[in-house]
């Protein structure tokens, strides 16, 4: 059992302040994902929760003790770092032992940790190569179960994927989220990539600029972003934004058509938030809507994305079939399903309900 609370965790560096009161609440067995732009503090808070750097200041609780002054060793916290820090020098079963045996644990219970480590990872054929001989994929397995023979309450994931090519990327994170699913801990997980966070995590925590933009299920994100931040950050293609101004039940563009949406949040000027999902291309110019210009496509095999330009200089996906074919430069009109607008304050980017 591993529950977790961040309340008003700080973290600052001589003058710079890098983490401003972190607020957090982690249940047990929950995989918990940080993501955000680089810089934005999510590896610093990881380190904190492992011990590796003092906290300046709130409070880590563990199972309901403060563990500000514990020392790592004694957190019952694994950690997977990004460049997976195997020992050349030892064979995969003598990393993996390494950490165990530092635990005072008898040979056989050791044995048996590897074992089981090794079943799940898929490293039994592994287990007397040395680090130089294994491919990158393996290496991070590896340093899966080099924390994973500790049985930790907390399992401490720093970016593990993003030394991996495309194809070991799947391939290793469908291994974490088998591996959360069988052994049942606690797993916080720190990527910048956001399809990896939606893919895995049961919660997401939104940073940016070392403070939490929103905490929630990948859906909550994405159907419900609480900022403009949000928004563009979540989903792949980014939503747009356009800035819009309302006539009555008419969103207007500048100098580029109109939209009428009967459902809309108050005032007169805001940003309209578009997935491509949402957003329909036609040709010519005979529907009435945003005018707009194809950019280019890119053809993913069973659908595509048509990007065009609205005669504002708003940039602006759409997701189309494979088959539909819109050459550079052609005119079309944009129109959209009302149901899956967004709406968001001009002022402060803050999410507005119709």
């Amino acid at each position: 059992m591993a529950q977790l609370s961040l309340r008003g965790i700080k973290k600052q560096f001589k003058n710079t302040a890098v983490l401003h009161g972190i607020d957090l609440e982690i249940g047990d067995r929950e995989l918990v994902v940080f993501v955000g732009p680089s810089g934005c503090g999510k590896s610093t808070l990881l380190r904190l929760i492992a011990g590796l750097d003092p906290i300046s200041g709130g409070e880590f609780v563990l199972n309901g003790k403060l563990m500000n002054d514990v020392p790592p060793s004694r957190r019952g916290i694994a950690m997977v770092f990004q460049s997976y820090a195997l020992y050349p020098h030892m064979d995969v079963y003598e990393n993996m032992a390494f950490g165990a045996r530092l635990m005072g644990l008898d040979k056989a219970e050791v044995e048996s940790r590897i074992a089981e480590a090794s079943r799940m990872l898929r490293l039994d054929e592994l287990l007397k190569r040395k680090p130089r001989e294994l491919s990158g994929g393996q290496r991070q397995r590896v340093a899966i179960g080099r924390a994973l023979v500790r049985k930790p309450a907390v399992f401490l994931l720093d970016e593990p994927l993003s030394n991996l090519d495309a194809a070991l990327r799947s391939d290793v994170r469908l291994e974490i989220a088998k591996l959360h699913r069988d052994i049942g801990g606690t797993m916080i997980y720190v990527t910048h990539d956001q399809v990896e966070a939606m893919t895995l995590a049961d919660k997401i925590v939104v940073m940016n600029t070392g403070r939490i933009e929103q905490v929630g299920s990948p859906r909550e994100l994405y159907e419900k972003p609480a900022n403009t931040f949000v928004a563009t950050f979540i989903g792949s293609p980014r939503m747009t934004l356009v800035n819009v101004t309302r006539q009555g039940n008419r969103l207007s563009v500048v100098d580029g058509g109109s939209l009428v949406i009967d459902r809309l949040p108050d005032g007169d000027s805001f940003k309209l938030g578009l997935r491509p999902d949402a957003v329909n291309l036609h040709r010519g110019s005979e529907v009435a809507g945003l005018h707009a210009q194809v950019v280019y496509t890119e053809y993913l095999g069973d659908n595509a994305y048509v990007y065009v330009r609205l005669n504002d200089g708003t940039l602006l996906a759409a997701r189309t079939g494979p088959n539909e074919v819109y050459p550079p430069d052609a005119a079309v009109r944009v129109t959209l399903n009302p149901d899956a607008a967004h709406f968001f304050s001009a002022e402060d980017g803050r999410r507005l309900t119709p």
